[in-house]
């Protein structure tokens, strides 16, 4: 029952003291509930719509709202694998135990156990990256992008050129672009060839112009592919110029991958053996761990990097290195790192496997749902013309509301909108969500 909001009816509303005082929470966040509620009230009766006649249940909801962390858990039903809003690679369960082990107490991040002094934290994944990828050192900082920073300033800096490709001159996420990376390391910028061909010679004729060149940089295209009459020097060659060579491969690509991954994805340990001074790479992409920046190369430039003023700046933290050395372990049996690590697992999840778990789901949604067939996507700038087509499971109902009934939902579930229909892509669900993931569809198709 309410009542038609009037001055009256305004009166009568309880003072903010008194409704926080019948919520069970934090006086503060009891107040700030109660505030919320009796505003509510007020706009309502501005109006001319109804009033609650208790406040309480609603101001309790206003509480919850207030009380839960603003970081949470997703269950990611759009199907794209290394979805960067979602927090990119989700981690495998022995990466996340490590991190637990890590989170518990004090570690030995910075002490050497055997001799009891002062360690380095790079000392607990350097020697992990070195055997998986046949370099002669390595360091890791915050992301990718603070690696591309590190070598630029490290190898140039302040006072020296680098040179790249007209057509590597890209800009990644978050409108960051290689030529003012570049211009932060304190290098200048050399642009050789066009944007669609690159040759040997335009390199060449750079170095004889310039002699104050202190690195190459070569810049992987992780979010898009240039083709048709296109040409590129290989880093090989590259290499063979005598000036140090930078490779930002970008997402991470070790053996043992899946098959499926397209030819043009650069592989880390071809960077290293073809000579390249520092390659850079980020650990949340295909690598399928935490967010890191993964520099790998010759023993003079990782040195270089490491005494760096930027790399303390940039310097990994506890947890994200107890992460990143428990994802290159599973690395360690490729099988293992293929069946456990998520990102691998969904890249290279079979037709049965998919079917079986749309089936499943759509089963546990009702007659609104059924299953059909769509691409989903590595996602996360990587893979830009790989399609992964597979059974989805398309809903009945107005995807709009739907959408956004499942976002506000506990736990919230991201879906994909495609071609007006509102679809649940199972190669980035795990067996487990399957039940949740049905209820809260449920749920939200019977709000909608």
């Amino acid at each position: 029952m309410g009542a038609r909001g009037d001055a009256g009816t305004l009166r009568s509303l309880p003072a903010v003291h008194e409704l926080a005082g019948a919520l069970d929470g934090p006086h503060a966040l009891a107040v700030d509930a109660a505030r919320r509620a009796i505003a509510e009230q007020r706009a309502a009766a501005a109006a001319g719509g109804s009033m609650a006649e208790d406040l309480v249940p609603r101001a309790r909801e206003l509480l919850a709202e207030l009380a839960r962390p603003s970081l949470r858990r997703v269950i990611n039903a759009t199907g794209v694998i290394l979805h960067t809003n979602l927090g990119r690679a989700p981690l495998a369960r022995s990466v996340r135990e490590a991190v637990a082990r890590a989170a518990e107490g004090y570690s030995n991040l910075e002490l050497d156990l055997e001799s009891g002094e002062r360690g380095s934290r790079h000392a607990h994944v350097e020697a992990l990256l070195t055997e998986l990828t046949g370099a002669d050192a390595a360091i890791v900082v915050n992301n990718g992008a603070a690696a591309v920073l590190l070598a630029a300033a490290a190898l140039a800096g302040a006072g020296r050129s680098i040179v790249v490709a007209r057509g590597q001159l890209v800009e990644i996420g978050g409108g960051f672009r290689i030529p003012e990376v570049i211009a932060q390391s304190g290098a200048r910028l050399i642009e050789v060839g066009t944007t669609n061909r690159t040759r040997i010679a335009d390199y060449e004729r750079a170095l004889q112009a310039h002699d104050d060149v202190g690195a190459i940089m070569r810049v992987h295209q992780s979010n898009f592919r240039t083709v048709g009459f296109v040409e590129e020097v290989p880093v090989a060659a590259l290499c063979g110029l005598g000036v140090p060579v930078i490779d930002d491969v970008g997402s991470g690509w070790l053996a043992g991958q899946p098959a499926l991954i397209e030819e043009g994805e650069p592989l880390l340990s071809a960077s290293v053996a073809a000579g390249a001074a520092l390659v850079c790479c980020s650990g949340d992409k295909l690598l399928g761990g935490p967010q890191a920046g993964l520099m790998i190369g010759r023993r003079d430039a990782v040195a270089a990097a490491r005494r760096h003023p930027l790399a303390r700046a940039m310097r990994i933290d506890k947890l994200s290195l107890a992460a990143l050395e428990a994802t290159l372990r599973l690395y360690r049996d490729p099988e293992r790192a293929l069946r456990e690590i998520p990102v691998l697992a969904m890249l290279a999840a079979d037709e049965e496997t998919l079917s079986a778990r749309a089936r499943r789901l759509a089963d546990a949604i009702g007659e609104r749902a059924h299953v059909t067939r769509a691409a989903a996507k590595a996602g996360g700038g990587t893979l830009p013309l790989l399609e992964l087509e597979g059974p989805v499971v398309a809903l009945v109902a107005d995807p709009g509301p739907v959408a956004r009934a499942l976002r506000h939902g506990d736990p919230p579930v991201i879906a994909r909108i495609h071609d007006g229909r509102l679809l649940l892509d199972p190669r980035t669900l795990t067996d487990a969500e399957i039940e949740p993931l049905a209820g809260a569809v449920r749920g939200a198709l019977a709000s909608g």
